[in-house]
């Protein structure tokens, strides 16, 4: 275990110094000896003991149900391992390209290499999924690995820390548990790649901080993600997926929907639908949302706050609360509430909500959806509902999002053919699949010279060498 006391500036050198040294052998692992230590991540996770212990600690850090726990965070990284272990060999691969005219007697191809010593530093919302799919990948393209679990999450970072420790030797991959003086540590050092999931403002500090060194960085952020009901929608199907993707994690999840922007024939309709389907998942027994065992908690305190300053605001401000707004504070409870009534000048429609919270905005005609979302940074996720393919063409074709899901919520991590991340303020790069693959791998361009060569156009110059020098731009 790595200590975090007033040597960890020294604990953390060691351990670069001794995987930078280690990167060099292990740059030049087969396919099967890298999925080697992905099978034994599987196998640790097909352990029903280490199953109840993960699920205990996530119950501690987020009172997140067990259900939760296997489809959002163990399942995804077991679907993960599965694509990692069918593709790896042929990721590795050398990738001919073709070659121009101009460049007869050459042969190009691209040579896929690790970048080295790499940094992920991952958040609490899913602290276990959030670490161990980027380091699957890291370990999957040849690098070493230093990983920093959030501090938010204590108990799962515990998990994760006993995990790889069991797994790996420190000079493979390296966990340090800590907050803020940790991470500084970290990101002083003249990492190969750092991979980091968080909000924008730390992804910022991320970012400066790699700047120093020229490291390359991921940044896998958030932002207001919208979901756009039209009147063509089908309105009940819609409501209950809606329901349910913001009420997963407690709201606490990047691409959760942040606001919805429905057509005002069916802003009524959407309320009273959401109403019903928190009841039908939530309170069955009239009981409560408070007492269902299937409803998670905000993660401490400070969020908590925020959260109830956000509504606070937002109704000092004009909107009304339409559907839940009990909260607990002592219990870190906040029930799914939808507020409407909801203008600008709330900070609800400016900061990422992170919560059980969804602000409705009606509209009358498309071109009014694409102002309101044209007016805020490019979000991670853009959700549409709607029958009509050229209601949908247009809200493609004239917004900007990460990623976009037609007619269901929450299923932008779920492919690993897709590229997933964000643009500009929601996220730099993309992840799963290949595109993890070659984001923690150099793509290193190599040309091979078999015959001939271009002496033709070598000094002394002359008007011949001009002419043969056009033409061969002609051919490129």
């Amino acid at each position: 275990m790595i200590s975090t006391n007033v040597n960890i500036e020294e604990n953390i050198n060691a351990v670069f110094e001794m995987q930078q040294q280690y990167a060099k052998d292990i740059r030049h692992t087969t396919a099967k000896e890298r999925l080697e230590y992905i099978k034994k991540v599987e196998a640790y996770l097909r352990d029903e003991n280490n199953v109840k212990a993960l699920e205990e600690a996530m119950s501690k850090d987020l009172r997140k149900p067990p259900v939760e726990v296997y489809a959002t965070e163990i399942g995804p990284v077991l679907a993960n391992i599965q694509y990692i272990k069918k593709n790896l060999k042929k990721w590795m691969r050398d990738k001919k390209v073709s070659t121009p005219i101009a460049m007869a007697g050459t042969s190009s191809y691209i040579h896929y290499e690790p970048k080295g010593v790499t940094l992920i530093i991952a958040p609490w919302n899913y602290p276990f999924m959030l670490t161990i799919i980027p380091t699957l990948y890291a370990v999957a393209a040849g690098n070493t690995v230093m990983v920093k679990p959030s501090e938010v999450s204590g108990h799962t970072a515990g998990f994760i820390h006993k995990m790889l420790d069991k797994i790996f030797d420190k000079k493979h991959v390296a966990v340090f548990e800590g907050d803020v003086p940790v991470a500084t540590a970290l990101l002083a050092m003249p990492f190969n790649h750092i991979h980091f999931t968080g909000s924008p403002a730390i992804g910022k500090i991320v970012m400066k901080a790699a700047s120093q060194h020229l490291t390359s960085v991921t940044l896998e952020l958030g932002g207001k993600s919208p979901a756009i009901i039209d009147k063509t929608a089908h309105l009940s199907s819609t409501a209950e997926k809606l329901t349910w993707a913001k009420s997963l994690n407690n709201g606490q999840t990047c691409i959760a929907p942040d606001y919805v922007l429905v057509h005002e024939s069916l802003k009524d309709q959407l309320v009273e639908a959401v109403q019903k389907n928190v009841n039908k998942f939530f309170n069955a027994k009239n009981k409560g949302v408070q007492a269902s065992p299937d409803y998670g908690r905000i993660i401490n305190e400070r969020h908590y706050g925020r959260i109830n300053g956000l509504i606070e605001d937002a109704i000092n401000k004009g909107a009304n609360i339409a559907v839940g707004g009990e909260m607990d504070a002592a219990d870190k409870f906040i029930s799914p509430t939808v507020l409407v009534d909801v203008n600008d000048s709330m900070e609800i429609m400016h900061e990422e909500i992170f919560g059980p919270v969804l602000p409705i905005v009606s509209f009358k005609n498309k071109e009014e959806v694409v102002d309101i979302i044209g007016q805020r940074p490019k979000p991670l996720a853009l959700y549409i509902a709607s029958k009509s393919k050229s209601d949908t063409d247009y809200f493609i074709q004239n917004t900007s999002a990460g990623g976009t899901v037609i007619n269901d919520f929450m299923l932008g991590t779920s492919n690993p053919s897709l590229p997933f991340g964000g643009v500009n303020n929601s996220g730099i790069g993309k992840s799963l699949g290949h595109h993890s693959f070659v984001d923690f791998s150099n793509e290193r361009g190599v040309i091979k010279r078999n015959w001939a060569s271009l002496k033709i156009i070598f000094p002394p110059y002359n008007d011949g060498i001009m002419t043969m020098v056009k033409q061969l731009y002609k051919w490129t």
